[in-house]
């Protein structure tokens, strides 16, 4: 669900690109659907699409809207520190890993700083002293040492993906805050914290979503795709030849 904030950043640049679905019983006069050459699994990720939305839709959004209203922000904030946090020191080693010292580095500094006076990062002086967040995960580091993207792909209850990013994210998980409880009690109980804090963060950006977006299994795939493409580059993606849907980085 995180990944669905980082996706509506880049929808206003694919706006354009979506399409409205065919109304049902008038197929033989509405406009076919475009298919995208990245997304030959359109039909499958479509399903797993509506299964996810409806699950967000019966279960998790009201969770997350309780969890809005009745926990004081200061204290929502606080876990999103603290979580943003652990997170960062896994984005210091993908920065490493990628070959990209002085950003490591720097990343290194803001956890370091975080944790000490930031009482382990419930208060983020990274930020207020101009360490910015620079978040990497394993997923782009393998788009930095040559994997391409593969297709498209929605997964059950994670939202949309790539098969690079598929592969990437157990390794991802190592890491995670929930990993470091001892007890298995103690791992879901973070592990719904985090599910918790990232929808709420998301709840006004998914409404914008809903008004804005014509077919919105199109433009979050389209918008989900650009951004992968945009962190890979770290801002700077190459002119694409379209006939090539790879998205890693040339040696």
């Amino acid at each position: 669900m995180k990944r669905l904030g980082a996706v509506v950043a880049a929808a206003a640049l694919t706006a354009g690109c979506a399409t409205a679905p065919a109304p049902a019983g008038d197929t033989a006069s509405a406009p076919a659907r475009l298919v995208s050459p990245a997304d030959p699994w359109e039909n499958w990720n479509r399903k797993v699409f509506a299964f996810n939305d409806t699950v967000d839709e019966n279960v998790v959004r009201p969770v997350a809207e309780a969890y809005r209203d009745y926990v004081p922000q200061l204290v929502r904030t606080g876990v999103g520190n603290v979580l943003g946090n652990i997170r960062d020191a896994w984005s210091a080693v993908n920065q490493f890993l990628q070959g990209k010292p002085a950003d490591g580095l720097e990343m290194s500094a803001r956890v370091v700083t975080n944790t000490t006076i930031g009482l382990f990062g419930l208060l983020d002086w990274g930020t207020q002293l101009r360490l910015d967040r620079r978040s990497e995960d394993f997923g782009q580091t393998l788009g930095v040492w040559g994997a391409g993207p593969g297709p498209y792909v929605v997964l059950p209850l994670l939202g949309p993906s790539s098969v690079r990013d598929t592969a990437g994210w157990p390794v991802d998980r190592l890491f995670a805050p929930s990993r470091l409880p001892e007890t298995d009690a103690g791992s879901y109980a973070v592990l719904a914290t985090e599910l918790l804090q990232a929808r709420s963060d998301l709840l006004d950006t998914t409404q914008l979503l809903d008004q804005v977006a014509l077919d919105r299994y199109s433009f979050v795939r389209d918008a989900y795709l650009s951004r992968r493409l945009d962190q890979v580059y770290d801002g700077a993606p190459p002119l694409q030849d379209y006939g090539d849907e790879g998205d890693s980085p040339a040696k």
